[in-house]
């Protein structure tokens, strides 16, 4: 188990939920930037309280379609907030559950040290042959990526090196695979203890991008599921914050 997950094991008393109830399942459809925080937040759920998280990974507006198409999707935690108040307007989703769980960090990043500098300035040098990014139509990361160039002038120079990928995780494989030698995707995705676990980055000053605002909501259908608001109430503590908070996201 990592180190950052044991304090979390505390949780259950001041969740007041109980491992010895009987155990439900929560389906969740989590947006690929969120992979491996969600998977540490589905140990913690299942050790404190017994309940199942299924957790599916893929783009935010994917996955606002396959709702839409009554895909048995449980709780929806997004990578914008754009998505979740749709649906919320829509009346798919149970009122009062929606609220950010994160506020995401784009960051430029090469599998191989020394590619991208601390300035980011290798974009203006064009020294490379490809560079990814996430399907800015599904991804907001994608967006962030396509509102950067543009700020810093590169847009219509970058075009042609551009290899999309459907979502943040697609994207992140084609840098980390050297399909692309860098690309735009998530601080979260290059982190490992807090520390970059390889190759180089820069990370994206905000001021380029519209904030990467990403909110949770329970949908419809599990509005008396237990494991929903088991996980939700996760959220919302203080020991899942920190540890949110370890992988590069900013939590109120």
């Amino acid at each position: 188990m990592p180190p950052m997950l044991r304090p979390l094991l505390a949780l259950t008393a001041a969740l007041a939920l109980s491992a010895a109830a009987h155990a439900d399942v929560v389906q969740i459809a989590v947006a690929a930037n969120f992979t491996a925080p969600a998977k540490a937040l589905a140990e913690v759920l299942a050790k404190t309280t017994g309940h199942e998280a299924k957790l599916s990974f893929g783009a935010t507006g994917a996955f606002y379609t396959q709702i839409k198409n009554g895909a048995p999707f449980d709780v929806f935690l997004a990578a914008d907030d754009e998505r979740p108040l749709k649906l919320e307007k829509e009346g798919d989703t149970v009122p009062g559950t929606r609220f950010t769980y994160a506020t995401g960090q784009l960051v430029l990043w090469s599998a191989k040290p020394g590619v991208v500098d601390d300035q980011g300035a290798v974009l203006k040098s064009g020294q490379f042959n490809k560079l990814a990014i996430a399907n800015p139509k599904l991804a907001p990361y994608g967006a962030a990526a396509v509102q950067t160039m543009e700020k810093l002038g590169l847009a219509a120079a970058l075009q042609p090196k551009l290899v999309t990928g459907e979502s943040i995780g697609q994207t992140y494989t084609f840098i980390a695979t050297g399909n692309a030698e860098l690309g735009f995707v998530a601080l979260s995705q290059v982190l490992e203890g807090g520390k970059l676990k390889g190759g180089s980055a820069w990370i994206v000053p905000a001021k380029y991008h519209e904030p990467i605002v990403q909110d949770a909501v329970v949908l419809k259908r599990a509005a008396n599921n237990p494991a929903a608001k088991a996980w939700m109430a996760l959220l919302h503590s203080a020991g899942a914050k920190d540890l949110i908070r370890s992988y590069g996201y900013a939590v109120k």
